[in-house]
């Protein structure tokens, strides 16, 4: 499974990049050739990956550790070994970023940064095989109890059954403590599990920008967190394709449908990049067609939003999707909340999302006695544009940024990866905190 914003994960100007710290991933510039598409067509060309023709051998610890160089490098994800040699040049991260996980089992690495990556479809042809089980001590002592131990495995599917017999037939006096959360609900973090959901429809935002709204499978109900993403998949070319997007509301407005009605549907706010492998595809996309649809995930929690008085809003493009329902949860569900306030950057006017709802809702709010502003930013000069011009800085902050007495503030920030990584600083350089700074994944 393949992490394509346009031409990779995360994308140039993505909210993707970002960590909820406020430490930024590595990005490179791919070289001419390296994009996504090139490394598919590699896959499939029938060139060694591995450089064992096609053999599949058991790999021990001391072994993965020799192939720790730039030409020869393996890795161990969920004890699968993968020479990602070949990857390099491909790896949106870069060079320095995928050596990392050279020689050494990468797999908590990996789930750090995209764990919802099908790795197995996107690195299939360097499969060099598995890790060589080691004596698990635990099941040594199984067998001071239980001499007759018998393992079946069924290879194509990686599973492995283990029966125990008793050695003597009668009955054991004890069988030792239960395991923590022994008889419990655990929740699985190894895989996403997608719906395949019907595309209903798609309304224009802007002109590069659409809501795509997608029907759940019948009977199904998907209550998505304010700033969690979900993930949407589909298959070009024989191979998944997959990018986390934030879902929005029908409209900023309160609809006049219930929730209940609203939950079988979800809305995605999307750009679509003429060049881009996934939105390009969905674009074209006809109506009644079917989109794979996982998660939800992210770390926003309403714990964070407790007790806050003054809420503020820094975004910068499509960053504006996970603003949009905070917006609303403000004003709809959180009394403490004093003022609101959204700075909103953008190139052009005619970039704004639902610039006009956000005009209308700030109406509204205003006749209700709550507080409620937004400020755009346009960096494109216009001689038709009579609001704030240029790009974000210490100064433009500093009046935005109210820290009143006895008040509680949060500031929340989304959009590509230089807007981000500026705004926090200067957001910091105001004596906030990091407990006062929340910055939006997917």
């Amino acid at each position: 499974m393949l992490n394509v914003p346009s031409q990779s994960f995360p994308a140039a100007g993505s909210q993707q990049r970002v960590t909820p710290t406020g430490q930024s991933r590595n990005k490179v510039a791919l070289k001419p050739g390296h994009s996504l598409l090139d490394w598919i067509r590699l896959t499939k060309s029938g060139r060694d990956l591995t450089g064992l023709r096609g053999r599949l051998i058991e790999v021990t610890e001391e072994e993965l550790k020799k192939h720790n160089t730039r030409n020869d490098c393996w890795t161990c994800i969920r004890g699968m070994v993968y020479n990602v040699s070949a990857y390099m040049d491909f790896h949106p991260g870069g060079e320095e970023e995928l050596m990392r996980a050279a020689g050494i089992d990468s797999t908590d690495l990996f789930d750090q940064v995209h764990r919802w990556v099908n790795y197995e479809s996107m690195l299939k042809e360097c499969l060099v095989g598995r890790m060589a089980v080691k004596p698990n001590p635990a099941l040594q002592e199984v067998f001071l109890f239980c001499p007759v131990l018998i393992v079946q495995t069924a290879h194509s599917i990686g599973k492995v059954q283990v029966c125990l017999h008793k050695s003597v037939k009668e009955k054991w006096t004890k069988v030792g403590q239960p395991l923590e959360h022994h008889d419990t609900f655990i929740q699985c973090k190894d895989q996403l599990f997608y719906r395949e959901c019907v595309l209903v429809s798609k309304t224009d935002v802007t002109h590069d920008t659409q809501v795509l709204r997608l029907q759940l499978p019948p009977g199904s109900h998907m209550q998505v967190p304010v700033g969690r993403h979900v993930y949407l998949k589909t298959s070009l070319q024989g191979t998944d394709v997959v990018k986390p997007y934030t879902p929005v509301d029908q409209t900023l407005i309160p609809p006049s449908r219930s929730s209940a009605e609203m939950a079988s549907d979800l809305h995605l706010m999307i750009k679509m990049y003429p060049d881009g492998l996934l939105t390009s595809h969905l674009a074209n996309l006809p109506i009644g067609s079917s989109l794979s649809v996982g998660g939800p995930e992210g770390s926003f929690t309403m714990r964070i939003l407790r007790d806050v008085t003054h809420l503020y809003m820094l975004a910068a493009g499509t960053g504006f999707t996970p603003m949009a329902r905070l917006i609303r949860l403000a004003f709809q569900d959180l009394t403490s909340i004093r003022k609101t306030k959204l700075m909103f950057f953008n190139r052009q006017e005619r970039d704004i999302l639902w610039c006009s709802q956000l005009d209308e809702l700030c109406s509204i709010l205003t006749v209700m006695y709550l507080r409620f502003e937004v400020e755009y930013v346009l960096s494109e000069r216009a001689d038709s544009w009579k609001g704030r011009r240029g790009r974000i800085d210490a100064c433009m902050l500093q009046n935005f940024l109210e820290r009143p007495e006895d008040s509680k503030c949060l500031v929340c920030v989304c959009g590509p990866t230089g807007f981000t990584e500026l705004a926090v600083q200067l957001v910091k350089e105001l004596d906030f905190s990091e407990e006062e700074i929340h910055i939006f994944q997917g």
